[in-house]
């Protein structure tokens, strides 16, 4: 089906937060809901971190975080910053020198719990080097990242104790006249993790990052993260996402973005729908449909931000021509061949194995 502008798309109207910026990326105060995700490489590495940058830069990711366990990876930074392309992230815990070497380097953001990395002192070290640089910092609870007062209190992995011990955090930063801040509250399981949002989202105006954490491979965590952040943002709230897979970047970037064109939030980058085949069908739809969107993905990398149409694969002739009218091209399967369509009207008909390639060739004459 065709893609639903924003503005019908039947989201209740986005919780009023304050804006941020993440590099050149605006996060809440209405700014388009962003994508994120973090690298899987080793940040010392600089080039295969950056090689994994690139890939989901071109895929359309918005934001990228990388995890900084000492100074070698913290001082990669500065030549990762310099060849990303896209805003970075800083993931810190523990140790403030890592964020000041992090925010020397040139980085975007930060992610740290001012709790952990020690004295107030070194937490006003870091949020007054933050502030010089315009720097925003994510205070990012998970359920294993609770503050024991908040675990003590509430229960360990509660909502309340995430909500809790992600205000604490807050007020600490707050403290320090600081206030360039969002917020992550993810738990591992879909109900904590909407109610925890739920609660958070009526205590503050800071931007929210939505995210289940340790949300599984790439099937369940699909489904995990699809459910909660769909059901969050459909009630107005959140900012930006990352859908966390035991996968690759890439994936849970594909994951996230199709998550938001399925809520008619992004317009951008290839848009496949396909029928789910029955008996009826005498083509293999399974295998075009899927080298059909492999195709595109290919194609929208060479031709990143490209505004893409809407592309249907249908199996037979009961449904496929009534749901053809409604994508920008399709093809309707019949007796080893499919049915061409082309703004809702009939085009041509095609051999199965010609069929991707005219669909490309029609996406290529679209975009000109």
């Amino acid at each position: 089906m065709r893609a639903i502008p924003s503005s019908i798309s039947g989201c209740k109207p986005r919780r009023k937060t304050r804006r941020i910026f993440v590099g050149r990326v605006p996060v809440g105060g209405g700014a388009p809901v962003s994508v994120q995700t973090m690298t899987k490489t080793d940040t010392r590495d600089v080039r295969a971190t950056v090689a994994q940058i690139r890939e989901v830069k071109q895929l359309g990711c918005d934001i990228v975080r990388l995890a900084v366990p000492d100074e070698e990876a913290a001082r990669a930074l500065a030549k990762i910053v310099k060849l990303a392309g896209m805003p970075v992230i800083a993931d810190i815990h523990f140790d403030h020198k890592l964020a000041m070497i992090a925010l020397e380097g040139g980085v975007d953001g930060l992610r740290i719990n001012p709790g952990n990395i020690g004295s107030r002192e070194k937490v006003r070290e870091v949020v007054r080097a933050a502030r010089e640089r315009k720097v925003p910092i994510r205070i990012g609870v998970n359920s294993g990242s609770v503050e024991k007062e908040a675990a003590e209190k509430y229960g360990a992995g509660t909502a309340d104790a995430l909500v809790a011990s992600a205000v604490k955090h807050v007020r600490i930063l707050e403290d320090l006249d600081y206030r360039e801040i969002k917020i992550s509250v993810k738990a591992s399981d879909v109900r904590r993790t909407l109610e925890a949002y739920r609660k958070l989202s009526v205590q503050t105006d800071y931007p929210l990052h939505l995210g289940v954490t340790e949300a599984g491979t790439f099937l369940a965590g699909t489904v995990r993260s699809s459910v909660a952040l769909g059901i969050l943002i459909e009630e107005g709230i959140g900012d930006t996402i990352r859908v966390s897979l035991t996968d690759t970047p890439a994936r849970e970037v594909r994951v996230g973005l199709e998550l938001l064109r399925s809520l008619g939030l992004r317009r951008s980058g290839p848009a496949v729908t396909s029928c789910p085949t029955c008996g009826r069908i005498q083509v293999n739809v399974v295998e075009v449909a899927n080298r059909v969107e492999e195709a595109l993905e290919k194609y929208y990398t060479l031709n990143p931000g490209a505004l893409m149409p809407s592309v249907a694969v249908m199996g037979c002739m009961v449904n496929g021509p009534g749901e053809a009218k409604h994508a920008d091209v399709a093809i309707a399967g019949g007796v080893k061949k499919f049915a061409l369509y082309v703004g809702g009207k009939l085009l041509k008909t095609v051999r199965e194995e010609d069929a991707v390639e005219e669909v490309l060739k029609q996406v290529r004459k679209w975009r000109d």
